[in-house]
C-alpha cells in the first residue's frame, strides 16, 4: 500500500469536527535585485556556485546599509536568508581588509555551530584563507590560543562571552584593537532578565573596544518583533537603520486550529492535548511526511516521543522519530540536526530548542502543542515548515488553559495579532551592580565615567563601602579575590544560587544545575518532584545553609506544585489612576511592593488530567523579595453586593483568567509574573489583585501591565463570556469554591460599565 500525500490528508482532516478554523496563506514570490555593484567579483562567484544569482531586496538593502557605516537591525520571518544579511559584508570587508575582525554571537552553542558550517562553506567557495572559528565550552583547549591570536570571525554565545573572553580580554588584543563588526543574531531570544543581563555584556564588551581603540558596527537579526528598533538600541545602546521590508518568497501554508474534543461535559474539561497531538502527529509520520513538533516542556517532549514511537512501532518509523531539547550532548544534537537535513528522521519532537534558525531541512508539517506565549514564537516555530515548494501545514493544538481556549475560539483576533514588544531593563540595579563588578575587574573604573547612560560613581562609592572595590588617585580598582563572572548567572537576576546534585548514584554524586533562592524555596522543597532535562527527580533534602538540593531519579505520574502563603506591601506608590473603564468603582496603581512568600503545602498533579491525587506540609522559613507590581483595586461595598464568599471566588477566578492573559500584552513566560488576590490590601484595605514581577528589582513586565490594565480586563470579559461551563474550569476561572455563583459574579462585574 502506497503512502498518503500531504492533500490526501489534508482532504481528510477537512472532516474533523476538532478543526475550529482553518485558514490558507497564499504563497508569495520572491522579489530580488542584482548583487550591488561593490560586492568582491570573488565573492559574486563564490554565490553563484552555490546557486545564488541575485539577492532578496532585504539582502541587498543590508549590505549597503552596513557598508554605509551605519549600526543596522534587520527583521524578517524565519528562512528568509537573514545569515547573507551579515555575513556578506562582514566577508566584503574581509576580503579588502584581511586585518579587521568580526564577533558574533547567537544564543545557543548549536546555533553557533550551525553558522560557522555555512560559513566554512562559503569561505571555501571563494578560495581565501579567511578564518571562522566558534568559541564555546565545547572548543577543545589546543584550539582557543590560536582563535585568540588569528580568528577573523570568531563565533560564540553570551555565556562565553560573560565569563570567558571579556575577563581575559588581555588574551584578545588582535580581536579587540581590530573589531569592525558585533553580529547579533535572534535579537528577539535577548528579553526579560537575560536580555537585561546581555545588555550590560554589551556595555562591558563596548567599553573594552574603547581601550582597545576600536569603535565596531553593530548588525543585529530577529523575528518579528513589534519594537525592533526600539529593542536593538535598549540592547546596544546605539541608534540604529531598521530594515523590515522582506524580499524573500513563501510557499502556500494552510494553518489549522484544533480543539481537542470534551470529555467531560459537566466541568468542561477537554482531552489532553498530547492525545490529540500523537493522533495528527502520526498521520503525516507514518506516510514518511517530515513532522516537528513542539512542546512548552522537556518533560511533555519525552512522553510525546514515548507516545508516538509507541504507536509507530510496527511501522519501521520507530527509530526515525527523536526527541531535541536542552541537555543532550553536542554530538547528539548534531547527528539529530543532521538526520533532519537528510530526511533520516521522519518525526522531531522539541523545546523551543529548534525554533531558532538552526539548518534542519526541509520540513512539510509542524504542530504546535499549545499556544506557545507570544506570536513571535508561534510564527518563528510555524516559520520551520515549509521550505519546500510543496505546501506546509501548521497545527495548533489549544490546551485547556483560558489564553489557549480564547484564541481557538477568537480566530479572527488570533490571526490578526501583532507579534508583541520585547523588553528588557539593563538599569535594573542589582543586575547592573553585578555587572559593574564584572567590568571593574576587567578595567578600573575612572571617576565619572558612564556605564549605559548614567555615571557610576555612587554605584562604585557603594561596591568601595562593601570592600569589593578600592578607590586611589580617580579610579576604583576590583581588590577582591574572587573572579566575579564565575558567580553570575546570565539567566537569573538574583545570584544566591543553590546547586542541585543528583544523587542517585551516591558514589557518583553530580551536580546537573542550579537555582536561584526564590526558586529553590518553590520548587526544591523535601518530596517535591523536580523535572530536568526531561528526568524525574524526587527532592530529598534542601540544605539552606550549604544551598545545595539532593534529588534523586524517580518515575512518577505526577508533579508538584507549592502553595504560597503571599503577604504584599506597598513600599512607594509610582502611578495612581481612577479606572472606570471596563470595570465600575476600581482603581489602579504601580510601584514598589515588598513580598513575603511562605509555602506552606504542596499538591501533587497528575499529568494527563491535572487531578489532585495528594498533598504535604513544607516546613520552610520566610522568603522576602522587593520587586515591582501593579494593582487593581474594588469597592469593598461589592463584598456587601454580592456576598463575601462569592466575591473572594470571583476574585480569585479574575486573578487565574489575568494570569493565562497577560501574555497578550507583555512577551513573557507565565512563569515571570505572579498574580494574588487579596481580600483586603493593607495598604488600602481594598479587595485587590496585585501582579508582580517575579524577579528582584522588577524588569518593567508590571509597569506594562499597568499601562495595559482595562484591556487585559476586557480580555478576561471575553474569556469567561466565551467559556461554555456554568461552575468555573479549567477553560475561563478555574475550579474556585462558589464557583457557580462566582462565575456569574465575575461575569456581571466585568459588564459593567
Amino acid at each position: 500500500m502506497g503512502h498518503k500525500t500531504v492533500d490526501n490528508i489534508l482532504k481528510e482532516l477537512k472532516t474533523d469536527p476538532n478543526i475550529v478554523h482553518w485558514r490558507t496563506i497564499p504563497e508569495k514570490a520572491a522579489h530580488d535585485v542584482p548583487f550591488p555593484h561593490a560586492i568582491d567579483d570573488r565573492l559574486k562567484k563564490a554565490l553563484m556556485r552555490r546557486g545564488i544569482s541575485s539577492l532578496y531586496t532585504h539582502q541587498a538593502d543590508a549590505f549597503q546599509a552596513v557598508m554605509a557605516g551605519n549600526d543596522v537591525v534587520l527583521v524578517t520571518p524565519t528562512a528568509s536568508g537573514k545569515t547573507l544579511c551579515y555575513n556578506l559584508p562582514v566577508l566584503e570587508t574581509l576580503i579588502e581588509q584581511p586585518e579587521k575582525r568580526a564577533l558574533y554571537f547567537f544564543p545557543t552553542k548549536a546555533l553557533a555551530q550551525d553558522q560557522k558550517n555555512e560559513m566554512v562553506e562559503l569561505i571555501d567557495e571563494i578560495g581565501l584563507p579567511i578564518k571562522s572559528h566558534t568559541y564555546d565550552g565545547d572548543t577543545a583547549g589546543s584550539v582557543r590560543q590560536t582563535i585568540r591570536q588569528s580568528g577573523q570571525i570568531v563565533m560564540t554565545n553570551p555565556d562565553m562571552l560573560h565569563s570567558s573572553i571579556l575577563p581575559h580580554h588581555t588574551k584578545w588584543v588582535s580581536l579587540f584593537e581590530n573589531l569592525q563588526f558585533i553580529v547579533i543574531d535572534e535579537l528577539h531570544t535577548y528579553r526579560g532578565v537575560f536580555g537585561s543581563h546581555v545588555a550590560n555584556v554589551i556595555r562591558r564588551l563596548k567599553r573594552i573596544c574603547r581601550y582597545y581603540g576600536s569603535h565596531p558596527q553593530f548588525i543585529c537579526t530577529s523575528a518579528t518583533i513589534a519594537n525592533p528598533r526600539t529593542h536593538a538600541e535598549a540592547l546596544t545602546g546605539r541608534k540604529m537603520h531598521l530594515i523590515e521590508r522582506n524580499g524573500a518568497p513563501s510557499v502556500r501554508k494552510h494553518f489549522l486550529i484544533y480543539n481537542p474534543p470534551v470529555i467531560n461535559r459537566q466541568l468542561n474539561i477537554r482531552e489532553d492535548e498530547s492525545h490529540s497531538v500523537t493522533r495528527l502527529a502520526s498521520q503525516f509520520i507514518r506516510n514518511k511526511i517530515q513532522t516537528i513538533v513542539f512542546a512548552k516542556s522537556r518533560l511533555r517532549v519525552e512522553l510525546l516521543v514515548s507516545h508516538l514511537q509507541k504507536v509507530n512501532s510496527g511501522l519501521q518509523t520507530h527509530a526515525s522519530i527523536c526527541a531535541y531539547r536542552g541537555g543532550y550532548l553536542p554530538l547528539e544534537r548534531r547527528s539529530i540536526e543532521k538526520g533532519l537535513r537528510s530526511g533520516e528522521i521522519v518525526g522531531v519532537v522539541s523545546t523551543n530548542a529548534l525554533e531558532l534558525g538552526v539548518d534542519i531541512g526541509q520540513l512539510q508539517v509542524c504542530i504546535l502543542t499549545g499556544y506557545p506565549g507570544n506570536m513571535a514564537s508561534l510564527w518563528q516555530q510555524a516559520g520551520r515548515a515549509g521550505r519546500r515548494q510543496e505546501d506546509a501545514v501548521v497545527i495548533l493544538v489549544a490546551s485547556s488553559n483560558p489564553l489557549d481556549q480564547y484564541m481557538a475560539g477568537h480566530v479572527d483576533y488570533f490571526f490578526s495579532r501583532r507579534p508583541e514588544e520585547v523588553r528588557i531593563n539593563a538599569d535594573n540595579i542589582m543586575i547592573m551592580m553585578e555587572h559593574v563588578k564584572c567590568s571593574a575587574y576587567e578595567l578600573p573604573f575612572k571617576n565619572g565615567e558612564k556605564f549605559g547612560e548614567e555615571t557610576v560613581d555612587d554605584l562604585c562609592d557603594y561596591l568601595a563601602e562593601e570592600d569589593v572595590l578600592h578607590y586611589q588617585r580617580g579610579k576604583w580598582y576590583w581588590m577582591n579575590d574572587g573572579f566575579p563572572a564565575n558567580n553570575i548567572s546570565l539567566r537569573s537576576a538574583a545570584q544566591d544560587s543553590f546547586a542541585i546534585i543528583d544523587v542517585t548514584d551516591r558514589g557518583h554524586a553530580k551536580v546537573i544545575g542550579e537555582m536561584d533562592r526564590f526558586g529553590a524555596m518553590t520548587m526544591l522543597y523535601e518530596d517535591a518532584i523536580y523535572i530536568h532535562q526531561g528526568v524525574q527527580y524526587h527532592v530529598d533534602d534542601l540544605d539552606l545553609e550549604e544551598r545545595k538540593a539532593y534529588v534523586r531519579k524517580v518515575n512518577v505520574n505526577y508533579y508538584t506544585d507549592s502553595d504560597l502563603a503571599v503577604q504584599l506591601d506597598v513600599l512607594a506608590t509610582d502611578k495612581h489612576a481612577e479606572c472606570d473603564d471596563p470595570v465600575r468603582h476600581t482603581e489602579k496603581g504601580y510601584g514598589d511592593v515588598a513580598v513575603r512568600a511562605l509555602p506552606t503545602v504542596f499538591k501533587k498533579i497528575r499529568f494527563e488530567t491535572y487531578e489532585n491525587i495528594g498533598w504535604g506540609k513544607i516546613n520552610l522559613p520566610e522568603l522576602e523579595m522587593h520587586t515591582n507590581a501593579a494593582w487593581i483595586s474594588f469597592d469593598p461595598e461589592l463584598m456587601n453586593i454580592y456576598g463575601k464568599d462569592t466575591f473572594q471566588g470571583a476574585l480569585v477566578g479574575l486573578s487565574h483568567l489575568l494570569r493565562h492573559a497577560a501574555p497578550l500584552y507583555v512577551q513573557c513566560d507565565q512563569s515571570d509574573l505572579s498574580v494574588v488576590p487579596k481580600i483586603k490590601a493593607p495598604h488600602n484595605e481594598k479587595p485587590t489583585i496585585f501582579v508582580y514581577d517575579k524577579y528582584p528589582g522588577g524588569i518593567g513586565l508590571s509597569d506594562r501591565i499597568y499601562s495595559e490594565l482595562p484591556n487585559l480586563l476586557d480580555k478576561a470579559r471575553e474569556m469567561v463570556e466565551s467559556c461554555s461551563c456554568t461552575s468555573g474550569c479549567p477553560s475561563c476561572i478555574g475550579f474556585v469554591n462558589e464557583g457557580k455563583a462566582a462565575k456569574l459574579t465575575l461575569r456581571r462585574l466585568l459588564r459593567e460599565r
